[in-house]
């Protein structure tokens, strides 16, 4: 069964922002809920280790489409080959043509660290990735 289950409060349209933090269980700490709760902003809770990520990029795209999302924050546990799958999902919306501003963090020691969409990219190129670092 397919969910976002809202975990912090508000309107779903509050400033046209939408928060989805990637959970892998209980992974996350409380100092970096925290954080995100200090944002004031809906917050809903999505695991792609549960959850497929094409029933999750059709339900996100329904939700920009019916309360006009401008913005949306993608947070996810580190080093999680499911979670990382959530920062993907910002191309595809963007391959559709929606117009959304996305800002993308990862929880690490207690804190939640902004990662570029860069670095988001290179994730998915291995090839790319090695060139980088070099032939170590």
């Amino acid at each position: 069964v397919y969910k976002l289950d809202p975990i912090v409060g508000g309107e779903l349209n509050k400033d046209a922002y939408e928060v989805l933090f990637g959970t892998k269980g209980n992974d996350v700490s409380e100092s970096e809920k925290k954080q995100l709760e200090k944002l004031d902003l809906p917050i809903f809770d999505l695991c792609l280790e549960n959850s497929h990520i094409n029933m999750a990029i059709t339900k996100i795209l329904g939700m920009i489409r019916a309360k006009n999302i401008k913005k949306i924050i993608f947070a996810s546990v580190d080093k999680s080959p499911h979670c990382i799958q959530l920062h993907y999902i910002q191309d595809e919306i963007t391959k559709l043509g929606f117009r959304v501003e996305f800002i993308n963090y990862v929880a690490v020691d207690n804190a939640l660290v902004q990662i570029s969409k860069d670095a988001i990219s290179l994730s998915k190129n291995l090839s790319k990735l090695q060139q980088n670092i070099g032939n170590k």
